[in-house]
């Protein structure tokens, strides 16, 4: 019985990715095909390479209009395409209202506005196959110059960096969602600025950025957090790594929540944490920085094994789990 969460890699190439590979139609135009760990899908138009994605948000229950465009639109950002549109479709169980599908609108337009995209359709209903609203978005974006950067581009030798925080959409989640609960254990301010957290959302900015300064890939850290997308880089790219915990950066706002809620932070979503290779990684958290965009070298891409290092302890990094969002335990 699968947990709640991603599927299994292994389940996941063994019923899903073989059999697309194996079964369905093959066109030329089709120059980046499903794999696990890739968030894109790449044809060629003879002109411009159209990259496309699809996500759905079901760990939250409120900002999810603004949380679906946002984070299928870090799919295309992480290719190194620039998002054009977006197709919602809105699931909304019985008992929903004017205000419920008010909400979710509103918030989705305002992601589309900062990102500069247009919502192209969707669809809406009510049914009764959801206990809670949920939002799938489609989004659709282009090549900037024909350049693509895949998650699978990791080389050995080149420097692991991490862009933002750990656990950072995590954190304005369960803020938000656990608010009443938090506040009988932390500071108000604390919960406040955990919540703003969703400001720092986009990775449109580092993409362009790690584009231009030598990025081999890049990978937006969403469920299974950090752990979960470092593996599936180095999955993606048939690599190992070696990942140094001690390096990676984690707000204290984070660390408070993760403690209350008893849950990892280095496993819990981090949409808007952009995961870089680079051959000189230093270099390239310099040029962020100067950006306002906060980075750090957390590792290195070898040829087979996967590590994580913790001070002089050393285990394996393991494929990942069920993300810690689904571990809360806060009443």
């Amino acid at each position: 019985m699968f947990k709640i969460g991603k599927i299994p890699p292994e389940i996941l190439e063994g019923i899903v990715m073989n059999p697309i590979r194996k079964n369905s139609v093959k066109r030329e135009d089709v120059v980046l095909r499903p794999k696990t760990g890739e968030d894109c899908s790449v044809i060629d138009l003879q002109g411009e390479l159209c990259v496309l994605s699809t996500d759905p948000i079901t760990g939250a229950a409120k900002d999810i209009g603004y949380l679906a465009v946002q984070i299928n639109c870090n799919d295309i950002f992480s290719a190194g395409a620039e998002p054009m549109g977006i197709l919602l479709t809105v699931l909304l169980p019985e008992g929903s209202n004017e205000a419920d599908l008010e909400e979710i609108m509103e918030g989705a337009l305002r992601g589309a506005k900062e990102l500069g995209i247009e919502i192209l359709g969707g669809h809406t209903e009510v049914t009764d196959a959801v206990c809670k609203p949920i939002v799938s978005a489609a989004v659709i974006g282009k090549s900037r110059n024909r350049n693509i950067i895949q998650t699978g581009g990791a080389q050995v030798g080149q420097d692991v960096i991490m862009t933002k925080w750990a656990g950072l959409e995590g954190t304005a989640i369960i803020a938000k969602e656990h608010e009443e609960a938090l506040a009988q254990r932390l500071p108000f301010h604390v919960i406040e600025a955990a919540q703003g957290m969703k400001e720092f959302l986009s990775v449109g900015k580092e993409s362009l950025i790690a584009a231009k300064h030598g990025a081999t890939a890049m990978h937006d850290a969403t469920e299974g957090g950090i752990l979960g997308a470092v593996w599936e880089v180095a999955e993606c790219s048939q690599t190992g790594v070696e990942l140094w915990q001690d390096k990676i950066p984690v707000t204290e706002e984070t660390k408070l929540i993760c403690k209350e809620a008893q849950i990892d932070p280095l496993r819990l979503i981090s949409s808007g944490t952009m995961i870089i290779t680079t051959k000189n990684g230093n270099e390239l958290v310099d040029k962020l920085t100067k950006n306002g965009i906060s980075a750090a070298v957390i590792g290195r891409i070898t040829e087979k094994e996967r590590i994580l290092v913790s001070g002089n302890d050393k285990k394996l990094l393991e494929e990942p789990r069920s993300d810690a969002l689904y571990e809360v335990k806060l009443r």
